[in-house]
């Protein structure tokens, strides 16, 4: 008998698919290896790259600054100069006589207004200000001392001095610039001229990246990010700190270390960062440092450097894929046809049989599949649905529930109205015949004001009792409160004088449905008086108050309070102390509440009980 040779027998179909499994597994765990190799690889290059390139642009950006304040800077500086030589500062350092200072008051008003200087002021050699451009204004530096001042000082001792500080008459921060003026028998007095730099700031922030100006201590002076003002760059150490607080440089300013952490550095002058702009989210920035020169500060610009790193990095890598993939599928090409060619004659029709069950198996397994989600899908829908129409039938039977209870007050509330304005109607009839129209006006008036009452409640009656739910708009929560306690008067008639309200503000507005909100405090109303049934001294007080972008409506009894069985389950459907009540009341109004996005919180202990509402104000960002 013929036997088949071993190499014929060791090429079987499952033969061949083992190896090419092993083949395919090495494979694959070679080009991931590769690809995960390559695109770190090519993250760290397009990182640098980026950075690299923010950096260059960044220096230039910051150089430009620079200038720009040096620029600023130059034409104050030669203010004090000039104005030490001038005559009229002499005689009327010299004279103070009022003509002479009126003569410099008004120089210094001409003066400032041609330049980009704030202020420009004279002090006498005690400090105190004889002359000012501000003269004329309520807020005139005239008359104020300013020999605490370093660049009074400074200016006094050494001639010049320069001096970053919080304005003490104006509040507003500026460069105090200073030049003594000196006479024949010694100095007379001291020339100042206050820099400030709104515009600039305004310059910088228009750019819409961080830039900031710091001293010597490292306090930020000037800025693009307002908030950032008179923070510092480093924690500042105790004497120092003392020091400035004496001195009043910076008024009663924080003097915290700005929002900047995990500094990365990268060379001198550049620094990763990341920092917190305001309104604004934790990004990682490049800091670029460089000193302003004839000055001892230091200016720092922030590149938003988060997006662009990201955006280079996304580009290497998907280069370097783009090369990859190429050659790895070129690779698996050709692994394929060794395989196929040995796979070719062994398995051709076994793979064809065995593809064709396989297909026939997972397109069944996929109908049955398709056919159950698609039945389950449609289960979910039909509950989801059942679920909404409970819900909104829970809210209405608990709308017509509390309806039912103050109907017969309301027919008692109309009867009254009604007789009243029979007999308002005889007695103009007989003030007609006795042709005293005065009269006759003056009670068709009364019947008016009584029709117009009926009317109010019956319109609060019909539109508390209509179904439906809408969507949340503007609504005004007095008119609320308001409309809450109309529905209520006549069941709680005797009752209501327990209730003290503070009604807020009309133009206060939540988010929410007038009538819907009328229900969720017609709820809490309607507890708070069962609950003091009976009480001396009884108080049911109601207030809201704007907290943030929310509003919280507080209803505080001073009852029994709820029992605590009862308040760890308070929201739970027909949990309820009262031997007639459903449970719904309060499950309805917590529904209603987060409907449009709110919230009820309730705290309770023998002394009474505090239902908190949540609800969003109208126009809140």
């Amino acid at each position: 008998m013929l036997q088949r040779p071993a190499a014929a027998l060791a090429l079987t179909p499952e033969l061949l698919a083992g190896r090419a499994r092993r083949a395919w597994l090495l494979f694959t765990a070679v080009a991931l290896a590769i690809i995960a190799a390559a695109l770190y690889g090519a993250g760290l290059y397009g990182r640098s790259t980026e950075i690299e390139a923010l950096a260059t642009q960044g220096r230039t950006d910051a150089n430009l600054k620079v200038a720009l304040l040096r620029a600023v800077l130059e034409n104050p500086r030669a203010l004090p100069l000039l104005l030490s030589e001038d005559q009229q500062v002499h005689d009327a350092l010299t004279e103070r006589s009022p003509a002479a200072i009126d003569v410099l008051n008004r120089k210094l008003e001409g003066l400032v207004s041609g330049t980009k200087a704030s202020v420009l002021y004279v002090t006498g050699t005690d400090g105190l200000a004889i002359a000012s451009s501000n003269w004329r204004e309520p807020v005139s530096f005239v008359g104020s001392d300013y020999s605490f001042r370093a660049y009074f000082s400074g200016a006094m001792q050494t001639g010049t001095a320069e001096y970053f500080a919080l304005g003490n008459v104006s509040k507003r921060p500026g460069l105090y610039i200073s030049r003594r003026v000196d006479g024949a028998s010694g100095p007379l007095g001291v020339v100042v001229v206050k820099m400030e730099f709104d515009q600039l700031e305004a310059d910088w922030h228009e750019a819409n990246r961080p830039a900031f100006v710091s001293d010597a201590h490292g306090v930020v002076l000037i800025t693009s990010v307002p908030s950032w003002r008179f923070l510092t760059t480093e924690p500042l150490s105790r004497p120092v700190l003392a020091e400035i607080r004496a001195s009043q440089q910076f008024g009663d300013a924080p003097l915290v270390p700005l929002p900047i952490t995990r500094p990365e550095a990268l060379s001198s002058d550049v620094t990763l960062v990341h920092a917190i702009a305001p309104r604004g989210s934790d990004a990682e920035y490049l800091r670029l440092s460089t000193a302003v020169p004839s000055t001892p500060w230091r200016l720092d610009y922030l590149v938003p450097a988060e997006a662009p790193i990201a955006a280079a990095q996304r580009e290497m890598r998907l280069l370097a894929l783009g090369l990859l993939v190429p050659l790895i599928a070129l690779a698996a090409y050709l692994l394929w046809r060794r395989q196929s060619a040995q796979m070719r004659i062994a398995a051709e029709q076994a793979a064809r049989a065995e593809l064709e069950r396989r297909v026939i198996e997972r397109t069944q397994d996929l109908s049955l599949a398709r056919d159950r989600l698609q039945a389950e899908i449609a289960d979910h829908r039909s509950t989801e649905v059942k679920l909404q129409v409970m819900q909104q039938e829970l809210v209405q039977a608990n709308r017509l529930a509390t309806l039912g209870q103050v109907a017969a007050g309301v027919a008692h509330e109309i009867n009254q109205p009604v007789a009243t304005i029979r007999a308002y109607a005889d007695n103009a009839r007989v003030f007609l015949e006795r042709e005293q129209s005065a009269s006759a006006k003056e009670n068709l008036g009364a019947i008016a004001a009584l029709t117009e009452r009926i009317g109010t409640i019956t319109e609060e009656l019909k539109a508390f009792a209509r179904k439906g739910r809408t969507a949340a708009e503007p609504v005004e929560l007095r008119s609320v409160i308001e409309g809450a306690v109309v529905l209520l008067r006549s069941r709680f008639a005797g009752r209501l004088d327990a209730l003290a309200i503070t009604l807020p503000p009309p133009a206060l507005k939540v988010m929410g449905n007038r009538l819907r909100l009328e229900q969720v405090l017609i709820n809490l109303f309607q507890n708070a008086l069962e609950a003091l049934d009976g009480r001396d001294g009884a108080r049911v007080e109601v207030s809201a108050a704007e907290t943030g972008e929310d509003v919280a409506l507080v209803v505080s009894d001073n009852g029994p309070g709820i029992p605590p069985a009862i308040l760890k389950s308070l929201f739970t459907p027909f949990n309820t102390s009262k031997e007639k009540g459903l449970g719904l009341g309060l499950v309805i109004s917590k529904d209603i509440v987060a409907d449009y996005g709110g919230r009820i919180e309730v705290s309770s202990s023998d002394q009474g009980t505090r239902f908190t509402i949540h609800l969003s104000k109208a126009g809140a960002a």
